[in-house]
């Protein structure tokens, strides 16, 4: 049995980069956004092939099937290589980045502080 056959959940997504740190990776899968086989675990829960992973990130979700293992973080090409995308998820995931291209947050175009004409007029926005 190699070291590459029992990987902990939160080092398979840091080395198949779903998250830029291990330990946000571990964070994220004790608050319950990380679920395998749609149950929620523990960062210590180890990962098998074949196993569905559902991934949420914050901005971002995914499900994925785990095609590889792997405990050390490497280049991109071989991070995807760990995994593969369902069909459901890419669509859903391109569907919600048209949303967010055709109705940005609405004050995502104020930098800083609001001035007085700003406050009114976004005063002015939420009461139509």
């Amino acid at each position: 049995m190699s070291e590459n056959d029992n990987v902990r959940i939160d080092k398979w997504l840091w080395a198949a980069r779903f998250f830029k740190t291990r330990s946000l990776a571990a964070e994220a899968v004790d608050r319950g956004r990380i679920k395998i086989n749609a149950e929620n675990v523990k960062p210590a829960r180890s990962v098998k092939v074949g196993d569905k992973i559902l991934i949420d990130n914050g901005s971002t979700r995914w499900e994925v099937i785990v095609l590889g293992l792997s405990g050390t973080r490497g280049p991109a090409p071989v991070a995807q290589a760990l995994y593969r995308e369902t069909e459901v998820s890419i669509q859903k995931r391109a569907n919600d980045q048209e949303a967010r291209r055709l109705f940005p947050e609405p004050g995502s175009t104020i930098k800083g502080r609001p001035t007085k004409r700003d406050r009114r007029a976004i005063t002015r926005a939420g009461e139509s």
